[in-house]
């Protein structure tokens, strides 16, 4: 009798124990302070998240954490933006400074397993490192750079792979190592290196701000997978889930058609059961989500659009960065951005 009653103790704390750890805990915080906090590269990351002249921040990332806010709250400006550099995000994460980071995070085996564990719901954008050179320079690829000086933020996978790839086409560098973003850009600008290493996109969104951009030339080698996300701590599966559902339902829409401009009149007309689901017509999703709102989707459409309206809108070939859309195109036009099923 005592040792099944013990038993039973000690399931009965085991799921405790496991329902506990998994709750709202991280998200429970956010809905009591009334705001999301996002932790964002900043202030100098065109394209991806910078301020106007009155504070307000603007971009791809930006308007990411801003969706969210519509999943928790309804309400697209309950957020806070917290400027993080490469080597404060993690810190900041940890200790709860921020809640979220949106700030172009690889996604990494160490980052997710080790002793400050973080979780990556949902892949926002891919990319891999390149490599900047000035024009003068004539180089055309990076085996070419033998002996060059490289500017590369320090503590970050940009430093391993610039290592790497030196090392594999056995040839030699220079580093400079610099913390500050701003700092490096200067740096590169200014000729205290030849090479400038980051991702393609963020290599593309700092090109703007030299001097002379169009005597600048970012070169074809990629030399590693970047597959940039959401960042939150792990041990709350709630707000991961929110995170990914919110960055899943700016892909579907994209997929079905769905755009800011017609959202209404799908959300009317449709009889496409998945369609309906996505937008809060009917079933339960955003319910299960635990969303403020079960119209959420619908919400975030109307308000950011799709996915692909908010990449062409801070990113595309219209804008200074000039990206093409490439791996970050939805899977039916060849991309890599694929959804699971919202059922």
């Amino acid at each position: 009798m005592k040792w099944s009653m013990l038993a039973a103790a000690a399931a009965a704390f085991v799921s405790f124990g496991a329902a506990d750890a998994l709750a709202g805990r991280d998200l429970d915080q956010i809905k009591s302070r009334n705001v999301l906090r996002c932790g964002v590269q900043g202030p100098s990351n065109p394209g991806f998240g910078v301020p106007d002249s009155q504070g307000r921040w603007g971009g791809f990332n930006v308007e990411v954490c801003r969706a969210i806010a519509i999943t928790i709250f309804g309400d697209p400006n309950r957020v806070e933006f917290v400027p993080v550099t490469t080597q404060s995000r993690f810190p900041a994460l940890s200790s709860g400074e921020v809640d979220v980071l949106s700030n172009n995070t690889t996604w990494t085996l160490t980052r997710d397993t080790n002793v400050n564990r973080f979780n990556f719901p949902a892949i926002t954008f891919y990319d891999g490192q390149a490599l900047m050179v000035p024009r003068r320079l004539g180089v055309t690829a990076g085996r070419q750079l033998n002996g060059a000086t490289v500017c590369v933020q320090p503590g970050t996978t940009t430093e391993l792979n610039i290592s790497d790839f030196f090392r594999a086409n056995n040839i030699r560098f220079t580093p400079v190592v610099i913390a500050d973003l701003d700092e490096i850009r200067r740096a590169y600008d200014s000729g205290r290196c030849d090479v400038f290493t980051n991702d393609f996109a963020a290599l593309a969104a700092q090109r703007t701000l030299l001097t002379r951009p169009a005597d600048h030339v970012i070169l074809p080698d990629r030399l590693s997978k970047e597959p940039l996300a959401v960042t939150v701590r792990q041990g709350d599966d709630e707000l991961a889930n929110i995170v990914a559902w919110t960055t899943f339902a700016l892909i579907d829409a994209e997929e079905m058609g769905i755009t800011m401009a017609n959202v209404e009149q799908i959300a009317g007309s449709s009889t496409n059961p998945v369609v309906r689901r996505l937008l809060g017509v009917e079933g339960n999703m955003g319910e299960s989500l635990g969303a403020a709102r079960a119209d959420f989707a619908r919400q975030i459409i109307r308000t950011f659009g799709n996915y692909g309206e908010i990449f062409e809108r801070h990113l595309g070939t219209a804008t200074p960065l000039g990206l093409e859309r490439g791996q970050n195109n939805i899977w039916t036009r060849g991309g890599l951005l694929y959804a699971p099923p919202a059922r």
